[in-house]
């Protein structure tokens, strides 16, 4: 038995770029005949008007179907792009507050939230300090408390609040 050399081309191997002694055949109706020479499998897809595609190649001896070849690239393109869209990216959202923040501003802060977290995504909530704001960073951790108690029921705390410098940051992510 020779050593298995990888495909050259993209996409499964077919017809004569088959080249194990014999092969595992599965016909055009699903129907298998067990171990068979590959060229007598190779005249078997021509008779049918087919090709033949090698389905597993690790196996011992190599799976092959005899089928239509751009028919099953055409299939397996369409599942993959299925699953791609199918897929949800997880986005971190930033919201940025300021330790004396107006009830206004921090109500339409919330309401964006709260669209955040029905959209899936993560909310990064950054508080910012500036000048004299940094010997009252009490006033910080109690707006992230208020913001942390008024989410709870919708969101889970990712990262407690914590200081980096002059901003204070935590990540709430959504349950």
């Amino acid at each position: 038995m020779r050593a298995r050399a990888a495909p050259t081309k993209k996409g499964p191997r077919a017809n004569e770029d088959i080249e194990y002694p014999e092969v595992q055949l599965i016909d055009d109706e699903g129907e298998n005949h067990g171990t068979v020479p590959t060229e007598q499998a190779k005249e078997m897809a021509n008779e049918a008007g087919l090709d033949l595609v090698e389905i597993a190649g690790n196996s011992e001896p190599p799976v092959c179907k005899i089928l239509d070849l751009g028919k099953f690239k055409y299939q397996a393109q369409k599942k993959a792009n299925e699953a791609r869209k199918k897929q949800k990216t997880i986005d971190v959202k930033e919201i940025k507050m300021r330790p004396n923040i107006d009830t206004h501003d921090y109500d339409v802060k919330m309401r964006n939230m709260r669209r955040f977290f029905d959209q899936g995504d993560k909310v990064k909530v950054t508080l910012r300090f500036r000048g004299r704001e940094m010997a009252h960073q009490e006033l910080g951790v109690q707006l992230l408390q208020k913001v942390k108690s008024e989410t709870i029921e919708i969101a889970k705390v990712e990262s407690e609040p914590k200081l980096e410098g002059r901003q204070m940051v935590m990540v709430l992510a959504p349950k």
